[in-house]
């Protein structure tokens, strides 16, 4: 049987969490926005130096299935 403990003796917040000059909302635009978090494998990593490098690889991709799209619709 476990014993109950008092947790409410606990402050919520510790003293050296200081809020008083917090802005409230300051990201909550660029939070509506969204992101598309994507965790790559390490070696598919190395192979881009960053972001710009993914996102132009991709694009080509993208690039090249559409193409190949039309290719099979016989557009």
């Amino acid at each position: 049987m476990k014993k109950l403990t008092d947790k409410a003796a606990e402050p919520a917040l510790r003293d050296e969490y200081d809020f008083s000059r917090g802005v409230r909302g300051k990201y909550a635009r660029r939070y509506a926005q969204g992101t598309n978090g994507v965790v790559l494998e390490a070696d598919v990593a190395k192979l881009f130096p960053n972001a710009g490098a993914v996102n132009n690889s991709l694009r080509a991709l993208g690039a090249i299935i559409r193409r190949q799209n039309n290719v099979l619709a016989g557009k």
